[in-house]
């Protein structure tokens, strides 16, 4: 058994057991704590699928989390709260904007891909601004979680296990779509586009379709979170949120099944700590990203093991 498949199987161990030990402690924030972090490493995997292994610096990625958190409130604000239709939609509508983002944005490439996707989310973002009967620039609080048989996500508990299940799950997802023949493909195109082509490979589609998959994946996370939080709003989709997905992939390490997930961890549960430090925390969180990223070349995921696909 390699190194990799023992730090996620430590990982998920030690994920497992922090409900009930978190429960005796009478600490039920880590709990809550945790299961964000997990779903914000749900959104960071996305990520990597496009921006590590695809090469497409996506600044705008935030805008499908936020779709998939409105498809839920909106559709629970009209009081359809059936969690598989809810989810569905929320996947499908991000699958769906992510298509016509990624059409035309793929079609640009360097620093003006990044400025159109950032563009596009923008745009998503203050359209969520102007939906006053939604909350607008207030937001809005969800109605009612998402309900499914025998489940119940107003449980904190049986929700983290939910989000551990599914950031598990992406994680595979990605893996073995990136080990894929059209992994190969997409990775083919990031190394080295015009060889690619010589090959007779259009990297287009390949890079198309990531776009998608990235999208609808990042939805689902939009949904996990609306019922995390019980509350939507349009900061969701902002891009100082996009920057924080891209920092947790680089932080933890790009192209690497582990990176996203250590990213994210790193990167909120600083925070915590260094709010409940000051009120100038972000002086100081700041530095220590900046040193982070020049010490730790391979991310944080090289520290534990060589960083793979």
């Amino acid at each position: 058994m390699n190194r990799a498949s023992l730090f996620w199987i430590a990982a998920a161990i030690v994920l497992a057991l922090l409900p009930p030990v978190a429960s005796a402690l009478a600490q039920p924030f880590y709990i809550d704590l945790v299961r964000r972090v997990m779903i914000l490493a749900i959104a960071a995997t996305s990520l990597n699928l496009i921006l590590g292994y695809g090469g497409m610096v996506s600044f705008g990625h935030a805008a499908y989390l936020g779709i998939g958190a409105y498809a839920v409130g909106i559709l629970a604000f009209y009081g359809v709260t059936n969690g598989w239709a809810q989810w569905a939609v929320a996947i499908g509508a991000s699958a769906l904007v992510a298509a016509a983002i990624g059409a035309i944005s793929l079609r640009t490439s360097g620093l003006y891909f990044i400025m159109i996707t950032l563009a596009f989310t923008q745009m998503l973002y203050y359209l969520g601004l102007s939906l006053d009967a939604f909350g607008g620039d207030d937001g809005m609080r969800l109605k009612a979680r998402s309900r499914f048989p025998a489940l119940d996500l107003a449980d904190p508990v049986q929700s983290y296990y939910v989000a551990l299940v599914l950031m598990l799950l992406a994680v595979f997802l990605v893996h073995r779509i990136v080990n894929s023949r059209f992994g190969m493909a997409l990775r083919a195109a990031k190394s080295n586009d015009a060889r690619t082509r010589a090959l007779g490979i259009s990297p287009y589609p390949y890079r198309l379709v990531a776009f998608v998959i990235a999208g609808a994946l990042c939805g689902l996370a939009g949904a996990l979170y609306a019922n995390h939080a019980n509350y939507i709003a349009p900061s969701y989709m902002s891009w100082i949120q996009s920057g924080d997905l891209m920092f947790m992939v680089i932080l933890g390490g790009m192209a690497s099944r582990a990176g996203p997930v250590l990213g994210a961890f790193a990167l909120l549960l600083v925070e915590e700590v260094l709010k409940g430090w000051t009120e100038h925390w972000q002086a100081i969180l700041g530095p220590l990203l900046v040193l982070s990223v020049i010490f730790f070349r391979r991310g944080l995921a090289g520290i534990f093991y060589k960083p793979d696909a």
